[in-house]
């Protein structure tokens, strides 16, 4: 799909795109990174790096 995107965030930190001219759905944010495809999918690889979502992560680190 052409067009821009945003990439954007949960309160599990868990990324996903989405077309930029809509509104984000609800319980998303943008995480301000607007783009093509390619350049969206390139910052989600840089920046999520741990696939496990917020609330695991940190209930584990926890208990260590």
């Amino acid at each position: 799909m052409d067009g821009e995107w945003t990439v954007l965030v949960n309160s599990e930190e868990q990324y996903g795109l989405f077309p930029s001219d809509l509104p984000p759905p609800a319980g998303w944010r943008s995480a301000g990174r607007v783009g093509t495809e390619a350049e969206c999918v390139a910052f989600v690889d840089e920046q999520w790096t741990d696939m496990r979502p917020r609330s695991v992560r940190y209930a584990r680190d926890a208990a260590s």
